[in-house]
């Protein structure tokens, strides 16, 4: 355990670099970047910054910014990585606050999903700089990531939506996602690898799920994975409600290039593909597909197939 302050009752944790030793497929090293905390203090926050063969990352024609969700880390791109950057793409993927090599508020209540928008707007817009990006969004991903779009002008010349939504509370939210938020609320022991192999369709072999355990080495570390499922708003008044339902209203006059590619076996999140399609202008005359046997986590079933369609993309709609 590496707690960041001092005296004996951390409020932030800080993951070993040894915890991420040797995983498969994601050998990338990290950058950080300082973003503001709560307390009026700072908090590490980890990302991938990767350039193409021949490149410095600032000097690569087009960026994409790959958005994890719950509970998962920019560990969950790592089939998608290789692809994109043989297509000529510089690629950034951050940790949120609370996840992978980030630091970790041991407070559920320290994460908010207020905090979140704005620890990940530090990084991408105040720290990186970043304008005119292909933003791919999954699970909260697209909850951070379709705020940010609208939001931050400029900062999105493109968005692939993935298995994600932008919840206003006006509409209730599957029984299954309800069975979801308790288990992750109530379990004694939060087991996040065994969380993404059930939102797999085509399974996670035992290397993988480590590679999701890797960040949290006791109960200690996991309150952002305990907080997120109760930040989605499930009612009107909801704090952040009138936020995303603004959100929602600028999707709908979004004429930028606007690509829906889901798995065809989510249940959580599947009826979110065709509203999002009809919702948002610049979803019109693009080809969306529906991935092949690919859950919730549609980039560890069918990454390298979701990565060729972020290419696609790119290469169709230049800016």
């Amino acid at each position: 355990m590496s707690a960041v302050g001092s005296g004996h009752s951390p409020t932030v944790l800080r993951t070993p670099d040894e915890h991420f030793a040797g995983l498969p497929g994601f050998g990338w090293e990290p950058s950080y970047a300082q973003v503001p905390a709560p307390d009026g203090g700072t908090l590490r926050m980890a990302y991938l910054d990767l350039a193409p063969a021949g490149a410095d990352a600032g000097s690569a024609a087009e960026t994409v910014v790959l958005l994890h969700g719950e509970p998962t880390w920019s560990f969950l791109y790592r089939s998608m990585v290789p692809p994109l950057l043989a297509a000529g793409l510089r690629v950034v993927a951050p940790d949120m606050v609370g996840f992978g090599r980030s630091d970790k508020p041991v407070d559920v209540a320290a994460h908010t999903y207020a905090r979140h928008l704005e620890w990940m707007r530090a990084l991408l817009v105040d720290h990186l700089d970043l304008r005119g990006v292909t933003l791919v969004g999954q699970d909260w991903g697209g909850l951070l990531g379709l705020r940010l779009a609208v939001e931050q002008p400029g900062l999105a010349a493109r968005v692939v939506a993935s298995n994600t939504g932008l919840p206003t509370g006006d509409v209730p939210m599957p029984e299954l996602w309800w069975r979801f938020r308790h288990a992750v609320q109530t379990a004694p022991r939060l087991e996040v690898g065994w969380l993404v192999a059930a939102g797999c369709a085509r399974g996670l072999d035992d290397q993988a799920r480590a590679g999701y355990d890797a960040p949290f080495p006791d109960e200690d570390f996991k309150a952002g994975p305990r907080a997120m499922p109760g930040l989605v708003p499930t009612s009107p008044d909801d704090p952040e409600a009138p936020a995303n339902r603004a959100a929602w209203a600028a999707l709908g006059e979004w004429r930028r290039p606007f690509l829906v590619a889901f798995g065809d076996s989510d249940p959580i999140t599947g009826g979110m593909a065709p509203i999002l399609r009809r919702h948002v202008p610049g979803a019109a005359g693009l080809e969306h597909p529906t991935l092949e046997r690919a859950g919730h986590f549609v980039q560890e079933d069918a990454g390298p197939a979701l990565a060729e369609q972020v290419v696609r993309l790119v290469r169709t709609t230049p800016r």
